[in-house]
């Protein structure tokens, strides 16, 4: 049934909607802004809504509240699952975001949990309104092509050497609007599909939360990008052209029938080549493959180990594993390369408790053993990729010569 709808804008960080006989206050926030705090406080108290609808969700209030997300951690467990990049990301995103927020003395999410603690203070029911961050993170991955992906590592990547900072005026100038349709628009045309998983999705389960929440007063608060795609799609659904229904924006999207398909064609291509050579040419050109394969397998893999300070001993054992790993599609090289730093240099108390401090230099990435257990993971999987890459027509030359 199609519902009344409109919406004014009372300044660059707050709108007021009403729709039908409920009215719906949007707070915008900068995510490290001091008067964001003070604006979330200010708006709970004076409009007393029914319902708060936070921007945040319910593992992360979590980890924010009892501050020790890092801690329960089982890094073990995380690369034996594969999650090690998911990880590294999350770290990588954390550590910019708390970089920037040093000079203001607010760390990100820091206004989200105000609005719940003054939520609860004042008796008002709220809600976690945001998809998982974890399944936002892992659209993003599986979406994005081949480019999209190394522009995503490469992102990541300066984020952490980046020692970009923002004085408190700069924070509270990315609430304008201007600022914000700037910065869309750059991500938009750097890299579309994240953007399309990061804003414009959750744009829409935003939006989805705050029109579904119950009472007839609701105050929203989300960070001040997300309020222009927010209040479009809310008017789409109270006139009826869109649905409420968010359920296929918040599961993981299956891999791509190639991307299944890559890690078992590319060892058969490597043993194809490897039995053409030897029909064609004899054991004596096996050998020279097999020379070949090891050496631009082992020593880019144990270059990257190197680069990440690693024990001695996970350096020659990833230059011995990377050969053989880049032939098994079921692990790779920085899983075994990650579990032998962790075996040798296994992560103390300490490590834990200090992880938020150290991801803010580089110097306390490869000081941290946890970080530099995830550093060890990763350059030692790009090294193997590397050289995986770079043997492929090397070996079909031979193969053919």
């Amino acid at each position: 049934m199609e519902k009344s709808f409109s919406a004014e804008k009372i300044s660059d960080t707050q709108t007021r909607i009403h729709t039908g006989s409920r009215e719906i206050l949007i707070v915008g926030t900068a995510h490290v802004s001091a008067q964001s705090l003070t604006d979330v406080q200010n708006a709970i108290a004076a409009e007393t809504p029914d319902h708060v609808c936070v921007e945040i969700d319910t593992e992360r209030l979590k980890n924010l509240e009892n501050g020790r997300k890092w801690s329960t951690t089982d890094l073990k467990d995380v690369l034996r699952k594969g999650k090690g990049f998911m990880m590294l990301a999350n770290l990588a995103l954390a550590s910019y975001q708390r970089r920037l927020g040093e000079d203001t003395g607010v760390q990100p999410g820091d206004e989200m949990k105000a609005a719940v603690t003054a939520s609860r203070e004042a008796g008002i029911p709220f809600s976690c309104s945001d998809r998982s961050i974890q399944t936002t993170l892992s659209r993003a991955w599986r979406k994005s092509g081949f480019w999209s992906k190394m522009k995503l590592l490469a992102s990541l990547t300066a984020s952490v050497l980046s020692n970009e900072k923002a004085s408190p005026e700069d924070i509270e100038n990315l609430k304008k609007t201007d600022a914000m349709q700037g910065m869309m628009q750059e991500m938009a045309s750097y890299l579309p599909s994240v953007k399309t998983v990061l804003i414009d999705e959750r744009d829409r389960y935003l939006a989805s939360s705050i029109f579904t929440a119950p009472g007839e007063k609701i105050l929203a608060v989300v960070g001040a990008a997300h309020i222009p795609g927010i209040v479009k799609n809310m008017e789409e659904m109270a006139r009826g052209s869109a649905t409420a229904d968010v359920s296929e924006i918040d599961t993981i999207p299956p891999r791509p029938w190639f991307n299944k398909a890559l890690p078992w064609i590319i060892p058969a291509l490597i043993i194809g080549l490897f039995v053409t050579g030897i029909v064609r040419s004899g054991m004596q050109k096996g050998f020279e493959m097999s020379l070949v394969w090891v050496l631009a397998n082992g020593i880019p893999a144990s270059i990257g180990a190197l680069i990440a300070l690693a024990h001695p001993l996970t350096i020659l054992l990833s230059f011995i594993a990377a050969p053989i790993t880049s032939l098994n599609p079921t692990i790779g090289v920085g899983m075994v390369s990650g579990l032998l730093e962790y075996l040798f240099r296994p992560p103390q108390v300490k490590d834990m408790e200090t992880l938020n401090k150290e991801i803010l230099t580089v110097r306390g990435w490869y000081r941290n053993r946890v970080t530099r257990i995830l550093l060890v993971f990763f350059l030692s999987s790009v090294g193997s990729t590397i050289g995986t890459v770079t043997a492929i027509p090397w070996l079909t030359r031979i193969a053919g010569s």
